[in-house]
C-alpha cells in the first residue's frame, strides 16, 4: 500500500497536473453521489439515472492507449449496434516516456489518464476504469510484471469490476511471450482470461458475493486483439484475410466503414483523431488516415473462447459479438449457451477421446453435431442429457492412423432447436506418441505453466522454440522427451541445423521410455562459419532455422525451431585507462570496431551519415570503458539535465549489460541511456528498465561521462566509464552479454525515427540473452565476487485513483468502485454533514468520517479541470471541514475520493453553486 505521506504528494501531483490540461469527454454529476455501499445497488447520480455500468464490451489492456488501434472497431459498435464498451487499464502508463512535458511518475499518470479518456470518447466510450498498479519500466517479462503487480491481487480487482459492469464479450492483448510483447501487455491480457474463467464461479473471491453484495457474471466470449496472417485492405479485408493458423476464428471489421454521426467520415479517420490524443506518447504527428476506402484495412480478433453460439468464420461488421449480443438470420435466440469440451487438448493419431457438448437453451428438444476432418470419426454416445437446466452429450471422436503430427484441427458443432442454428468450435492438437522440442526459455516455461491452470492450452501456438549462441562458439542444446501415451517408447531424436553449424553428434537414442515420463538428450552446436550475419541480419527474422526430429520406428515427426546467432566480441584490458574526456585517443581502445548500424526498429537511414555508429570496449582495474561514435546528420530535441530522462526521445546512446549472462529479464542487468548533450551544454545519463533506475550520479556512483559533438554537426562521440561497484554483480569474463543501442532522431517533437545496435531483434532491449557476448580477455574474478545479483529496485509509486478527479467523477457516475478494490462498509463510509456552502467563491463541506483510518481526497471541478484541491488522512471517527477557494468559477462540483488504510474506497459528487 502507498504510504501516506506519498498518497498526499500525489494528490498535490494530480491537481497540477489537472491544472495544466483539460479533461474533455467527462460530464459533471448533478447530485450528492456516495458510491461504495456493500450492497449490488449503487447510489445514482441523478434522479432520471441508474448509476450502473452495465456494460456490453469490456477492454482489458496494461497502458493507456492500448486500446487506441481498435476504436474503429469500438466506434462502429457503439454507432449502429449501440453497444457500450469500457476499458479497464491496469496502470496509467508512468513509466513511459513524454512527448509533451516534462512530468513522470504519478504526474505523467495523471495526464496519461486524461489523455485516454479524450481519445477514446471519440469511438462512445465514456467508462474507463485504473487498477492503480505501476507501469514500472518497458519489459518482455511477464513473470516480472506479476511479481511487480500481484497476480491474484489485480485479478481480484479486474474480476470486481466484471461482476459491477456485466460484459458480455471481452476482448485484451497477446498473452504470449512472442519476441517483442510489452510483459505488461501479457500480463494484462493473462488477466483478462483469468477474469473470464473465474468471475462467474461464487467460490472464486467468495467475499465480493458474501460480503460486498456482488453477483458472479460470466462474459459470453473472450478476444484477443489481432491475427496472424496475411491480408488486404479495403471492403473485403475481412472475406479475403488468409490465416496462418486455419484453425483460428479470427474476426476483421473494416476500418473504412462511414461514420454518419461523424459528418460521413470513416472511422478509421474517427479513430486517428482520437489517437492523437496520445499527445504525451507523441502520437499528436500521426499522418491522416487515406480517404480511399480500398486503402483502409480490418481492425482483426482472434477468438480465445466462447460460451455461446456463432457463425464459423463469419465476415459481418459483428461477427464478435454474435450469440453474445446479437443475432444472426436463422441464428438462436439470446441467452444460448452452447459450446465443447475435449478431454485433453492433445490427442494421438489412431487413439479416440471425448468432446462434450454443452447446451443451456429454452429448446423443448435440441440436437448436436459435430463435424470432423475428413478420415476422421464422430460416434454420438446417446442423445442430449439434460441435467438442472444443462444438456450434454459426449461424443467420441477418432483422428486417423496417419493423422499429420503436430498440426492442429478444429472440431466444428451444430446446435439446432428446430429451424434456427448456432454453431461452436473446439480446437486439439495431434501430437505423436513422444513429443521432443527445445527446453523452453524461462518466460515461455512460465507461459506454460501458467496455461495449465486456465482451461486455455490452444494459446501457445504463437511462440516458436528458440535459443541463442554467440558466432564461433559451440554450446550445448537440451532436448525435452515426454511419452505422452500409454505405451513404453523407444526411438531417437535428430537435430538438423542449418549450413555453417555443426554437431557433435546427429542423433540421440531413448530406450524404454515409460508412458507420461520425460528424458532430457544434449547435442553439442558449433558455428563454424564466422562470416554468417547476425542477429536480424541473418535467417528469416534473424532466425536460423532448426529442426527436432522425433522417429518412433517407421514414423517420424518434426518441430522447428530457432537458432538466433549473436555478435561476439573479446574485450582486452587497457594497457592505460582511457582518460573519459569524449575523444577516443590513439592507443586507449585496443579492441575491434562494434557495428552499431544495425537496423532496429524504425526508419532505415538514408544513408550512413543519417544514422549509423561504431564502438570500442575496453575493461581496466575498477571498471569497463566505453567509446561509442555516432555518425548523424541532424540533431533532435535536446534536453535540459532534469528532463535527460527516457532516452528513446531523442538522440541518445544505449549501453546494456548482463554481468553474469544468465539474466531472464533486465531486472538483474545494467542499462544507462547517455544523452551526447543538454541544454546546459554537458551530457547526461539515465538508468533505466534495470536493476536500479535514476540519473547515473544517484544510481551508479563513480560512472564518468564525456562527449563530443562535430562542428558543423555531423554526429558526436560519447566516452564512458562504467565502474564494477555499480552493476548488480561482479563480471563472469567467460559468460557476461553486452549490448549498445543507437537512438536517432531528426525532429523537435521528442519522438525517435530509428534505432540502431550491435545484437538486433524485436525487444532485444529486454531480452538479455539475445544481447551479444563479451569475453573479457585475460579478466581474473575476485575471490568473493559476487556470483548472483543484487535484488532489483522497483519503482513502485503510482497514481492513485482516489487521488484522481477524473476517476473520482467516474466511480460517482457509474457505481463502479475506485481502482476495482472493495467498497467501504456503512459503518467506515464517508458521509456529508448537512449542506455544502458557496459563499463568495469559498466552498465549505463537512464530512463525517468512519470508524477507520484513511485519506480524504476533495476536489472541486469545474467540468474541465481542477479549480482546487485539499487532502486529510488519519481521520478516525470525526467530521473534518474543508474549505476550497473556487476562484472566478460560479458552479462546479464537489469531488471526492476516500481510500481507508484497509484499502476500501469511496467516490463522491455533488454539485455546488447554480
Amino acid at each position: 500500500m502507498v504510504s501516506r505521506f506519498w498518497r498526499a504528494a500525489i494528490a498535490y501531483i494530480a491537481v497540477f497536473a489537472m491544472s495544466i490540461g483539460s479533461l474533455t469527454g467527462v460530464t459533471a454529476a448533478q447530485d450528492a453521489t456516495p458510491v461504495g455501499s456493500p450492497v449490488a445497488e449503487a447510489s445514482p447520480v441523478a434522479e432520471d439515472e441508474s448509476g450502473d455500468a452495465d456494460l456490453d464490451v469490456l477492454f482489458i489492456g496494461a497502458h493507456p492507449d492500448d486500446e487506441a488501434f481498435a476504436l474503429a472497431t469500438y466506434g462502429q459498435w457503439n454507432e449502429y449496434n449501440d453497444v457500450e464498451v469500457g476499458v479497464i487499464t491496469v496502470t496509467r502508463g508512468e513509466g513511459g516516456g513524454n512527448a509533451a512535458g516534462p512530468e513522470e511518475g504519478p504526474a505523467l499518470g495523471i495526464i496519461r489518464e486524461a489523455e485516454e479518456r479524450e481519445a477514446v470518447s471519440a469511438a462512445g466510450i465514456e467508462h474507463i476504469y485504473n487498477l492503480d498498479k505501476v507501469d514500472f519500466y518497458y519489459t518482455v517479462s511477464a513473470p516480472l510484471t506479476a511479481d511487480v503487480w500481484g497476480y491474484e491481487e489485480t485479478l481480484e480487482q479486474v474480476v470486481r469490476v466484471i461482476r459491477q459492469t456485466k460484459p458480455e464479450v471481452i476482448t485484451t492483448m497477446n498473452p504470449s511471450p512472442t519476441p517483442g510483447n510489452h510483459g505488461n501487455h501479457q500480463e494484462a491480457a493473462r488477466l483478462a482470461v483469468g477474469a473470464y474463467a473465474v468471475a462467474g464461479d461464487p467460490t472464486q473471491f467468495p467475499d465480493q458475493i458474501t460480503v460486498e453484495g456482488l453477483e458472479p457474471w460470466t462474459p459470453s466470449k473472450l478476444y484477443q486483439g489481432g491475427a496472424t496472417g496475411e491480408g488486404t485492405p479495403g471492403p473485403d479485408c475481412a472475406s479475403t484475410y488468409v490465416k496462418a493458423e486455419e484453425s483460428d476464428q479470427v474476426i476483421g471489421v473494416f476500418s473504412g466503414t462511414v461514420s454518419e454521426a461523424n459528418d460521413g467520415r470513416s472511422w478509421a479517420a474517427v479513430a486517428r483523431d482520437g489517437q492523437r490524443k496520445y499527445v504525451s506518447q507523441g502520437w499528436s504527428v500521426f499522418p491522416d488516415m487515406p480517404t480511399d476506402p480500398n486503402e483502409l484495412t480490418c481492425g482483426f480478433f482472434t477468438l480465445i473462447d466462447s460460451r455461446v453460439p456463432y457463425t464459423i468464420d463469419s465476415a459481418e461488421t459483428t461477427a464478435a459479438l454474435e450469440g453474445a449480443l446479437v443475432t444472426s438470420e436463422g441464428g438462436l435466440e439470446l441467452g444460448t449457451q452452447f459450446y465443447l469440451q475435449v478431454d485433453n487438448y492433445e490427442v494421438l493419431a489412431g487413439q479416440p477421446f471425448t468432446a462434450t457438448a454443452h447446451v443451456v437453451s429454452n429448446a423443448f428438444w435440441p440436437n448436436v453435431a459435430v463435424a470432423v476432418p475428413e478420415g476422421w470419426t464422430v460416434v454420438g454416445e446417446g442423445d442430449l442429457v439434460e441435467v438442472d437446466g444443462e444438456w450434454t452429450q459426449d461424443f467420441t471422436i477418432t483422428p486417423p492412423v496417419d493423422a499429420a503430427a503436430n498440426s492442429r484441427v478444429r472440431l466444428v458443432g451444430t446446435l439446432t432447436d428446430g429451424g434456427d442454428a448456432g454453431m461452436t468450435a473446439e480446437v486439439v492438437k495431434v501430437v505423436p506418441a513422444v513429443v521432443a522440442a527445445l527446453e523452453p526459455l524461462p518466460n515461455v516455461l512460465a507461459f506454460r505453466e501458467w496455461l495449465s491452470t486456465t482451461g486455455q492450452p490452444q494459446l501457445d501456438n504463437l511462440i516458436l522454440p528458440a535459443f541463442s549462441m554467440g558466432v564461433g562458439q559451440t554450446r550445448d542444446v537440451t532436448i525435452e522427451v515426454a511419452n505422452v501415451s500409454d505405451t513404453e517408447q523407444s526411438g531417437s531424436v535428430e537435430l538438423e541445423v542449418p549450413a555453417g553449424f555443426e554437431l557433435d553428434i546427429a542423433s540421440q537414442p531413448f530406450d524404454a521410455l515409460a508412458p507420461s515420463s520425460s528424458t532430457l538428450v544434449v547435442f553439442s552446436v558449433t558455428n563454424t562459419d564466422a562470416t554468417l550475419p547476425t542477429s536480424n541480419e541473418g535467417g528469416v527474422e534473424g532466425n536460423y532455422e532448426v529442426v527436432v526430429t522425433t522417429t518412433l520406428g517407421a514414423t517420424s515427426s518434426s518441430q522447428p525451431a530457432a537458432l538466433n546467432l549473436v555478435p561476439v566480441t573479446e574485450i582486452p584490458q587497457a594497457t592505460t585507462a582511457p582518460v573519459v574526456d569524449g575523444a577516443l585517443g590513439t592507443g586507449e581502445y585496443a579492441g575491434e570496431d562494434l557495428d552499431l548500424s544495425r537496423l532496429w526498429e524504425g526508419d532505415d537511414p538514408e544513408s550512413a551519415a543519417d544514422a549509423s555508429g561504431t564502438a570500442k570496449i575496453t575493461w581496466g582495474e575498477d571498471g569497463i570503458y566505453f567509446g561509442v561514435t555516432v555518425v548523424d546528420d541532424t540533431l533532435g530535441t535536446v534536453l535540459p539535465t532534469a528532463d535527460a530522462k527516457r532516452h528513446w526521445r531523442t538522440d541518445s546512446v544505449e549501453i546494456a549489460i548482463d554481468p553474469l549472462g544468465t539474466s531472464e529479464n533486465t531486472s538483474s542487468t545494467f542499462k544507462v541511456g547517455i544523452f551526447p548533450t543538454s541544454a546546459e551544454g554537458t551530457p547526461a545519463a539515465y538508468r533505466d528498465a534495470d536493476n536500479v533506475q535514476g540519473p547515473a550520479p544517484e544510481t551508479a556512483t563513480g560512472m564518468e561521462v564525456a562527449s563530443t559533438l562535430s562542428e558543423p554537426y555531423a554526429g558526436y562521440v560519447i566516452e564512458t566509464f562504467v565502474p564494477y561497484s555499480a552493476l548488480p554483480a561482479d563480471i563472469d569474463p567467460a559468460n557476461a552479454t553486452i549490448n549498445i543501442f543507437i537512438y536517432d532522431s531528426d525532429t523537435e517533437d521528442l519522438t525517435g525515427q530509428t534505432r540502431l545496435g550491435w545484437s538486433t531483434w524485436n525487444g532485444v532491449q529486454g531480452d538479455p540473452y539475445r544481447w551479444g557476448k563479451a569475453t573479457f580477455e585475460g579478466f581474473t574474478p575476485a575471490a568473493d565476487a559476487r556470483t548472483t545479483t543484487d535484488e532489483p529496485v522497483i519503482p513502485l509509486l503510482a497514481a492513485q485513483s482516489a487521488n484522481s478527479p477524473q476517476s473520482i467523477l467516474q466511480s460517482a457516475e457509474d457505481g463502479v468502485t475506485l481502482a476495482g478494490k472493495p467498497a467501504v462498509s456503512d459503518e467506515n463510509a464517508l458521509s456529508i454533514v448537512g449542506d455544502p456552502v458557496f459563499e463568495e467563491g469559498l466552498v465549505t463541506v463537512t464530512i463525517a468520517t468512519g470508524a477507520v483510518t484513511g485519506d480524504i481526497n476533495v476536489f472541486l471541478w469545474d467540468g474541465t479541470a481542477v479549480l482546487a484541491s485539499t487532502t486529510a488522512w488519519g481521520l478516525d471517527g470525526s467530521e473534518v471541514t474543508f474549505r476550497l477557494d473556487a476562484g472566478e468559477a460560479t458552479s462546479g462540483t464537489i469531488l471526492i475520493g476516500y481510500e481507508s488504510d484497509e484499502g476500501q474506497v469511496q467516490a463522491m459528487a455533488l454539485p455546488f453553486g447554480g
